[in-house]
């Protein structure tokens, strides 16, 4: 077994699955595990990684749940099963080639030996490295990004970031349970969680390149969320405090 693993959510990604997974699994520098997240995807993106563990079992699993319940719910579940089989760098990371699978390489290096806790694949660290997004999504995104600083005071120049490797302590630490948004915000909520309870967060620049395969999952409904969310979070971590503490330190001594 590999000591890294890639989780990758799909919701009808069978034009690119294959190819993904491929590209993951092909690394000489280092080993990743692929376990794929599908929520119930009616173009039988399941059924080609059923068929391509056949041949790669030990480094291809499948998680089939219920119908699409969001993207922060099915990276949760993706996070408990790594944990569970024992992986020490956990990676986030989407089914459409938008993130560079060569970029597996400096994200786990930077927790593996760069001193990070967690690593963010990051668009913005370098200037606005994106490829073939339309104007004014690059704006919505990086506005967004200038927007969480100022609510939250997190360093992070690119918080909305979804390619993302944490240490297994990370994630052992965070309770998990209490990680609240499913969709744009959870991406700014785990970062944000990770900030407050002292873990080091560090970015690695990336080219951020828009899927050319399938269909975008984005919607305004998402970035509402994110909007809302993260002036939700500024409250949250001066009311609840809890939330913020390292679950080790609340076990009985």
């Amino acid at each position: 077994m590999a000591d890294s693993l890639v989780i990758i959510p799909t919701y009808n990604e069978r034009e690119n699955i294959e190819a993904i997974v491929n590209a993951v699994l092909a690394h000489s520098e280092h080993t990743f595990d692929v376990l794929v997240v599908d929520d119930n995807s009616p173009d039988g993106t399941a059924a080609i990684v059923d068929e391509m563990i056949i041949s790669r079992p030990d480094r291809i699993h499948i998680l089939k749940r219920e119908g699409k319940q969001g993207l922060g719910t099915a990276y949760i579940a993706g996070f408990r099963w790594a944990l569970d089989h024992g992986y020490d760098y956990i990676i986030e990371m989407d089914a459409d080639f938008s993130h560079n699978p060569d970029d597996l390489i400096p994200l786990q290096a930077a927790c593996a030996t760069g001193g990070a806790d967690v690593s963010v694949g990051s668009r913005y660290i370098t200037g606005v490295n994106v490829v073939n997004w339309p104007l004014g999504r690059i704006l919505m995104s990086y506005g967004a990004s200038i927007y969480v600083r100022l609510i939250t005071g997190m360093k992070v120049k690119d918080s909305t970031a979804g390619f993302v490797c944490y240490r297994r302590q990370v994630l052992e630490e965070i309770n998990l349970d209490l990680i609240e948004f499913k969709g744009y915000a959870f991406q700014i909520e785990m970062k944000f969680t990770a900030h407050r309870m002292g873990f080091r967060i560090q970015e690695v620049p990336i080219v951020f390149t828009n899927r050319v395969l399938g269909t975008s999952k984005m919607s305004g409904g998402i970035f509402g969320e994110a909007l809302t969310g993260v002036i939700k979070l500024r409250w949250g971590s001066i009311t609840n405090k809890r939330k913020y503490t390292r679950r080790s330190r609340l076990l009985p001594q």
